[in-house]
């Protein structure tokens, strides 16, 4: 496949790197400019259709612009977008949540994944009146300062001292964050054990990135936040609907005391929520708590009505007989031919994850950690996703989102794109 760039789209390129940092938006490459998305398909401003596996990084579960997604939200616009009150889409979006997801009495809106993991970590503060939270090395947790804290260390420090490893974010936050590593009970009972009388709450990927959880170790976890009284959350704004209807706590069989949702939920939308305990959530209502415990939380979309019908025509789709049978069964597909193009070519690589979210990581053994998945190479990372760009599939710096809406030829161009790219690296 020869990809070429219209002079429309370089003057478009041009124009974004006058104007914005970087030449783009912060997320993925500033070389692209995405055009329309259709199904499980884009198309760039010069014409070039790719096999998307971004997927917006990743709420285009369903696909892109599914007709009954379109049908709800035409139907909404003119009847209003936003009214920073109730509206009755948002409660039954609500409803549906608190139906689904095992660990939601109560739900509570916000705009974005960030605001979401930043107001569990501040909500179990509040039910807990202590300030230190338990994260594990490379979970990522939102943009907050307390969400960067560990996310890519590039020189990792000795658990559990935190590391703020991005600029601007004030040094002496390093005291409010604790970091375990990711799949190690060993280590997080030893640091429970140590803290627990400091600490406010443990917060941490189900599946971190695309590392799956080792056997016990989420039930671990459970059990010993259970036995200290220490709210324990499930950032699942990644995994949320994604893995099951239920979310990864349905899907790996342990149930938190909060979580957060984003990205599926909102179907393209910006629309994000926090879920859990009555109890828990009660701070977010002054009259439950009084004024001392209140945690107030204002968002001028919060809930929207537009975001809500997006998500609700979404999770009416995610319901339907075979729904989640298809999406593993076309990741799996994926997930065992990108194997077998590595192991043919002879890359050093492993592929990890679960079917309905993947990666591949360039180098060898067990990937049970950050510190595992930063020993993969970066450089043949980027010219593996540059290879399959060229030959039509794009995805991010990281991850294979799949979509239901990924069909027989989607999959065979993303095969026969794993050859080449294999290939190109082992030659």
């Amino acid at each position: 496949m020869t990809l070429h760039q219209s002079d429309t789209e370089a003057a478009i390129v041009e124009t974004a790197r006058r104007v914005l940092p970087a030449g783009g938006f912060g997320n993925t490459s500033s070389e692209v400019v995405i055009r329309e998305g259709k199904g499980g398909r884009v198309w760039d401003a010069s014409g070039n259709a790719y096999v998307d596996f971004l997927l917006g990084s990743g709420p285009m579960l369903v696909g892109h612009a599914h007709p009954d997604v379109n049908r709800a939200v035409l139907d909404q616009v003119p009847r209003g977008t936003t009214f920073f009150a109730n509206n009755e889409h948002g409660i039954r979006l609500a409803e549906a949540v608190v139906e689904a997801v095992p660990c939601a009495e109560k739900v509570r809106f916000v705009s974005t994944g960030s605001e979401a993991d930043l107001y569990a970590m501040r909500l179990a503060r509040a039910y807990r009146k202590r300030d230190k939270i338990l994260k594990f090395e490379g979970g990522y947790h939102g943009m907050s300062d307390y969400g960067l804290m560990s996310l890519w260390p590039t020189r990792p420090g000795n658990f559990p001292q935190a590391a703020p490893d991005s600029a601007g974010i004030p040094a002496s936050l390093r005291q409010e964050m604790l970091v375990a590593p990711f799949n190690d009970l060993d280590a997080a009972s030893a640091l429970v054990a140590e803290h627990r009388d400091e600490l406010a709450g443990v917060i941490v990927e189900p599946m971190q990135r695309s590392i799956p959880p080792r056997p016990g170790f989420l039930q671990g976890l459970r059990e010993l936040t259970a036995r200290h009284g220490i709210p324990l959350i499930f950032d699942e704004v990644v995994t949320g609907f994604r893995f099951a209807y239920g979310g990864a706590q349905a899907y790996y069989g342990v149930t938190p005391d909060l979580c957060t949702l984003g990205k599926v939920i909102g179907g393209g939308f910006p629309l994000a929520a926090i879920a859990g305990r009555a109890d828990i959530m009660a701070h977010f209502d002054r009259g439950a708590v009084g004024e001392a415990s209140f945690l107030p939380q204002i968002g001028t979309l919060s809930g929207n009505p537009i975001a809500a019908v997006a998500g609700l025509a979404t999770l009416d789709v995610l319901r339907r007989p075979g729904t989640y049978e298809r999406l593993f069964a076309t990741g799996k597909t994926l997930m065992e031919g990108l194997r077998s193009s590595l192991e043919k070519a002879g890359v050093k690589a492993r592929v990890i994850g679960e079917p309905p979210l993947f990666d591949v990581v360039f180098a060898d053994g067990e990937m049970r950690d950050y510190r595992d998945t930063a020993r993969g190479d970066a450089q043949m990372m980027r010219r593996f996703n540059q290879v399959l760009r060229e030959n039509g599939v794009l995805k991010g710096d990281s991850k294979f989102y799949i979509s239901l809406a990924h069909d027989e030829r989607d999959i065979a161009t993303a095969l026969a794109a794993f050859d080449v790219a294999a290939a190109a690296l082992a030659g």
